[in-house]
């Protein structure tokens, strides 16, 4: 866990930014880019971007810029991206459906392995291929499958216990997209993903 310790999260949100901007120079076929055409294109400073990658090495060449593909090859390799990082998903509602749908298809790095509900009805049903497991069968599948990821798709009032018993399994980083905040301990990473809270913030700018 001491990786994301010692970098501002602000710093680690924007490399996949820059990953998915380098993946589309690639499928280009564009060999270098600058830090000033990575800032214009992402709309971000460009001695922000030379700023957060010097705290990871020198990849830059000087009068170039940045080689496209040795740039994305040593992010994806920063971000942990450059292996298969298994993941579990509970809540099997439209959210979590959805997600299992599109992680299938889109995601070659990060993959959901296993869903799980603790309604007794969709135990046993089918989600993007996997089949939808009970509550008591996490733990011996997150130790066994080595899992450190999970995903929590549930209501509100169901999240902190749902937290919980992921913690409990052996799961250390959580992308919770249940509209509450959950507590962890201190060695447990949690990002929240809120829509509505992102919609009101930009109702800000209207």
């Amino acid at each position: 866990m001491d990786k994301y310790q010692k970098i501002p999260d602000v710093v680690i949100k924007r490399l996949p930014i820059y990953l998915r901007y380098l993946d589309q120079l690639s499928a280009m076929d564009v060999e270098t880019v600058s830090s000033q055409q990575m800032g214009d294109d992402l709309n971000l400073n460009p001695a922000q971007i030379r700023k957060d990658l010097s705290i990871f090495g020198d990849f830059g060449v000087k009068g170039m810029g940045y080689r496209v593909s040795d740039l994305s090859e040593k992010l994806r390799s920063i971000l942990g991206l450059d292996k298969e990082i298994p993941i579990i998903l509970v809540g099997v509602g439209n959210l979590g459906a959805a997600l299992c749908q599109y992680n299938r298809y889109q995601s070659p790095s990060t993959r959901i392995v296993s869903v799980f509900d603790g309604h007794p009805s969709k135990v046993g049903q089918t989600v993007g291929s996997m089949v939808v497991k009970p509550m008591e069968d996490m733990e011996d599948f997150v130790q066994q499958n080595k899992v450190k990821m999970g995903i929590i798709t549930v209501p509100s009032q169901a999240a902190q216990k749902v937290a919980d018993q992921m913690i409990e399994s052996g799961i250390t980083v959580i992308l919770n997209f249940a509209p509450t905040l959950i507590h962890v301990p201190s060695n447990v990473k949690v990002q929240n993903s809120d829509v509505t809270t992102e919609l009101q913030a930009l109702s800000y700018y209207l």
